[in-house]
């Protein structure tokens, strides 16, 4: 059992008959189909599944990006079944970080303000964003490219800026979609050495990826086919967890 998870009332997600259909010209297209799920808080978990199988439609509902046709879905104690698209934007941007496989930086921002975009939704850090996100670039070793435009930066250190902008406001649940699916190997581990230490501070994480995972000290691997949960699996303790110097 990994010693930063928290088991309580409340878990950090919790998926209840979750079903998402899609309507099409050729009729009706289940990608979710009844899907329960709970998350504890502290948990490193890996969702796999062949294309289709209904991965990123998931991690698109943890993030109130998409809503679900039937079932609820409950993350950091908000349920997001009904909110508006503006609450939805406003508690995205408070509760939950999100990395992207295509970065999703916008050009003509800085590096610098693309990390503090999010805190536009927070007061959390009132009078000091600019330095908490230096320091976030800093973690990350990006500090020398604040003032520069992601389109000067290589692919790898552009996913990099993307983890810090989604530590920005601090938040407890960090979802991942693919984050190293567009990466070289070395880059890539280098990405998934950062996820892994947002694990260790205790956050939990939660990444979509077509990867290998035995490589990857997730706690928990779910795999879904078809819209289902075929296996969930429990694994071995994160090493060092809450040891210093992660990225928190």
């Amino acid at each position: 059992m990994n010693p930063a998870i928290t088991h309580g009332s409340e878990p950090a997600i919790l998926c209840q008959g979750v079903s998402k259909v899609f309507h099409t010209a050729r009729g009706e297209v289940a990608v979710l189909r009844n899907v329960d799920l709970r998350v504890e808080r502290g948990e490193y978990l890996a969702i796999v599944g062949k294309s289709g199988s209904g991965k990123s439609t998931l991690l698109s509902m943890l993030a109130a990006i998409d809503s679900p046709t039937r079932g609820t879905v409950t993350v950091a104690g908000v349920t997001l079944n009904g909110l508006s698209e503006a609450a939805s934007a406003s508690w995205r941007g408070r509760s939950v970080g999100i990395v992207f496989q295509f970065f999703q930086l916008l050009p003509g921002l800085s590096v610098l303000e693309n990390v503090m975009l999010p805190m536009d939704f927070s007061d959390t850090f009132q009078g000091r964003r600019e330095s908490r996100a230096r320091g976030l670039l800093a973690r990350v070793g990006l500090s020398a490219h604040a003032a520069k435009r992601p389109g000067e930066l290589s692919g790898g250190e552009q996913q990099r800026v993307a983890v810090a902008r989604a530590l920005v406001n601090d938040p407890q649940v960090v979802l991942a979609d693919e984050p190293t699916g567009n990466l070289d190997s070395d880059t890539s581990r280098s990405v998934n050495q950062l996820l892994t230490g947002l694990a260790q501070d205790g956050k939990t994480v939660i990444v979509v990826t077509h990867g290998a995972v035995d490589s990857i000290p997730y706690s928990r691997v779910l795999t879904l086919a078809d819209g289902s949960v075929v296996n969930d699996e429990s694994r071995r303790a994160l090493p060092g967890a809450h040891a210093t110097g992660g990225v928190r």
